[in-house]
């Protein structure tokens, strides 16, 4: 009788721990979910404000007390924004220096990632070690520098040249895509030997296909970055023809008093942020595989 009191009582005991761990549980996602909410309500908060900065009329945006949502909504802000920054131009600009300025790095970087995961050269790691070395240097340094070398000795001020050439080379997609050509078994490229077939072929044909998910996520991120730039235009181009997206967007709606018309700004930044929205929206899943991929299916 007293055995079957024991078992009764842990039982309940049992019942009652596991219901305290269930309320825990509880109250510890919702804490969770909870400071998620509040983290995305701070994040998004911006892209809220720009959205309705941009709907509204000048005269409501600079009343003393700010309004959240516009009184009378301003569609034709966005028209006037467009042809005003002349945001036709300053697209083909900047796509022109993203998709030249992609492709090349791509080359650079395959070719680099290539030679440093399979060849077998004197100095190798010396003189990878070395690159890696380079990224702790401050990226205002190698501004400098660019800029002599560029403006000053090669006199390439005021060209796409400029733009292009001098971010051609990053050492990060180097050590991101030479991680991902490692994981490879390295068979493969002694059995594509043997059989006769060039280092070239064997690139083509083998290791960039299964590294695909890492060079579409480069390529989006090369693209994203040749998007928002903003210094390095600022420094080599004076002349509007060369202008890119963010450098264009700067000057473009400050009147000779120097007043700017911020509706009209923020309706050009909502233009020029719409891009970089969609390819983070449907293209995410390639950049979060490529950057933490770390192996191959097999």
């Amino acid at each position: 009788m007293a055995k079957n009191e024991l078992n009764t009582m842990s039982a309940k005991n049992l019942q009652h721990v596991t219901a305290q761990q269930r309320i825990l549980g509880a109250f510890a996602k919702t804490g969770v979910y909870l400071f998620l909410g509040v983290m995305a309500l701070i994040v998004l908060f911006p892209f809220y404000w720009m959205i309705i900065s941009s709907l509204k009329t000048t005269t409501e945006y600079r009343q003393a007390i700010p309004t959240f949502w516009p009184h009378d909504i301003q569609w034709m802000n966005y028209v006037n924004a467009f042809n005003t920054a002349n945001l036709g131009k300053l697209f083909l600009n900047t796509l022109y220096v993203g998709v030249v300025s992609t492709i090349l790095s791509l080359i650079i970087t395959v070719l680099t990632a290539f030679a440093f995961a399979r060849l077998e050269f004197k100095g190798k790691e010396t003189l990878f070690a070395a690159l890696l070395a380079t990224m702790m240097i401050p990226g205002e340094l190698f501004t400098i520098t660019n800029y002599i070398t560029v403006v000053n000795w090669l006199e390439w001020g005021n060209s796409f040249t400029a733009l292009i050439v001098p971010f051609l080379v990053s050492v990060f997609y180097i050590y991101l895509l030479r991680q991902n050509f490692l994981q490879i078994p390295n068979e493969l490229y002694l059995a594509a030997k043997v059989d006769g077939t060039s280092d070239i072929k064997y690139l083509w044909k083998v290791m960039v296909p299964l590294a695909l998910p890492t060079l579409i996520s480069i390529t989006i991120l090369k693209m994203m970055g040749a998007w928002n730039t903003y210094i390095w235009p600022k420094l080599v181009t004076t002349d509007k023809n060369f202008e890119l997206i963010t450098n264009g967007l700067r000057n473009a709606f400050t009147d000779t008093s120097g007043q700017a018309d911020i509706p009209k700004q923020m309706a050009a930044v909502a233009i020029v942020s719409a891009p970089l929205f969609l390819v983070f929206l449907f293209l995410r899943k390639y950049i979060m595989a490529g950057v933490s991929r770390s192996g191959i299916k097999g």
